[in-house]
């Protein structure tokens, strides 16, 4: 079992940057594929993001390449989403995911475990 906490989220103004985190708990952290998701009302859970388990693979979503970065601290059980020139269409509710698959995933059920969520806010 995986417990993720989110954590990072809160208002920003267009342009600005926001950085959230993932606390996973567990020893084989490093075994599983991590991804960001978000989810913005009456829109369905979109992938973002996505870093193999040891860091070396990642993948991104057309709509953030180039603005989001996703990475992980193995040694913290965490995963980074550091997000550049937020806009307004980022509002979200942002979820960490873990997958014991390993590698790079992209779709959302083959994700095992789910966190809670946090909420970004980008004003104009």
């Amino acid at each position: 079992q995986v417990q993720l906490v989110e954590s990072g989220g809160g208002l920003v103004q267009a342009g600005g940057s926001l950085r959230l985190s993932c606390a996973a708990s567990g020893r084989t952290f490093s075994y599983y594929a991590m991804g960001w998701f978000r989810q913005a009302p009456g829109k369905e859970r979109e992938f973002l993001a996505t870093i193999s388990g040891s860091g070396i693979s990642t993948d991104y979503a057309d709509s953030v390449k180039g603005r989001f970065t996703i990475s992980r601290d193995n040694a913290k059980n965490t995963v980074y989403l550091q997000m550049n020139n937020l806009k307004p269409e980022d509002t979200a509710v942002y979820y960490c995911a873990a997958s014991r698959r390993g590698i790079v995933v992209v779709d959302s059920y083959k994700y095992d475990y789910w966190g809670q969520g946090t909420q970004v806010t980008v004003s104009s």
